[in-house]
């Protein structure tokens, strides 16, 4: 997905309050980080994930949880 896409859709589902739409586009986001290394942003993105998974009681929680642990960063 295209970087100003992707942050379009992220604006856009803060704007709309949809928690499933933030999870969704973090992740995606989080995704493409790793694919090029940089695990500092990955980890900002998954953070972001998490916690809205964590608020709106989404299934995708554990899977962002280890994947943070994995980091060292939970």
């Amino acid at each position: 997905m295209d970087r100003t896409e992707l942050d379009r859709l992220l604006l856009e589902a803060h704007d709309h309050d949809d928690p499933a739409a933030l999870v969704r586009y973090y992740t995606i986001a989080a995704d493409e980080c790793e694919a090029v290394q940089d695990i500092d942003a990955a980890c900002f993105y998954l953070t972001h994930a998490f916690i809205f998974a964590l608020e709106a009681g989404a299934s995708e929680t554990d899977e962002l949880n280890h994947r943070l642990v994995a980091y060292g960063r939970a």
